[in-house]
């Protein structure tokens, strides 16, 4: 859920789960751009979870990764997603060991606050990641670099125009009304701070785990603290326990 990198690590995580023939469905509860034969090689398209079911098994012996969609929205090249409750009769049929979910949208921005309505999360979902891009911190609080930007600036107390702080980035991922609404209660939480491709945007990134540490409200499992666009995808990664500074490890 959230913004600045959602799909990349979707399909991301999607090809590190299936190495191993881990049977791995990707989708989403909103629209995404369709898949590309990279990220996803074998596509259906059904709003039957019964169908989905049926046709999966056959193409799970040839493929361990498939992306499902209840349409595909040719003008705009993008696949419509299924319903929560379609996801949760897939999980269900016990026919796939992880089904990836993208449950929110952005429009391409790295910063964003959900509507009422947003984000449209399975009730079987067990693990929720919340996603920021850092490209916005420092940037200022209008629709280029925030999606929902009233939104954002609701929850952050920033007026809207000033520029973006880690203490804005870090309110959006804790506060209820901030990306992680709607998360079932019994799910892992956690937050991966995306576009850290610099020493600086490094910094940032660390500013902001240890805000999130000093908050009684964070329930985050861990903090991942990466890039998808380069290799390692996760720099460093705080657990719990840890998230007043101390780096945890390297991945």
């Amino acid at each position: 859920m959230g913004a600045g990198g959602k799909t990349a690590l979707m399909f991301r995580l999607a090809r590190e789960l299936s190495k191993d023939g881990g049977r791995v469905l990707t989708t989403t509860t909103t629209k995404i751009f369709m898949p590309t034969r990279k990220q996803s090689s074998f596509m259906m398209i059904s709003e039957s979870a019964e169908t989905i079911v049926q046709h999966s098994r056959e193409l799970f012996r040839r493929n361990s990764h498939i992306s499902a969609g209840s349409a595909v929205l040719h003008l705009k090249n993008k696949l419509k997603g299924l319903k929560p409750e379609t996801i949760d009769a897939l999980w269900q049929s016990g026919v796939f060991r992880w089904i990836i979910v993208e449950a929110d949208g952005a429009a391409g921005r790295p910063l964003k606050a959900p509507a009422i309505h947003e984000p449209v999360v399975p009730q079987s979902t067990r693990w929720v990641i919340g996603v920021v891009g850092l490209d916005a911190v420092g940037k200022p609080l209008t629709d280029k670099w925030a999606f929902r930007p009233k939104l954002v600036a609701n929850i952050t107390g920033l007026a809207f125009g000033a520029a973006i702080t880690e203490e804005g980035v870090a309110a959006v991922l804790t506060d209820a009304k901030g990306i992680m609404k709607n998360s079932p209660p019994e799910a892992m939480r956690f937050a991966f701070l995306n576009q850290t491709d610099s020493e600086e945007r490094l910094v940032i990134a660390k500013r902001i785990a240890q805000i999130l540490g000093g908050s009684e409200k964070t329930g985050f499992a861990r903090v991942l603290i990466g890039q998808m666009l380069y290799e390692p995808p996760v720099k460093i990664y705080y657990p719990s326990d840890s998230l007043r500074g101390e780096v945890y490890g390297t991945l």
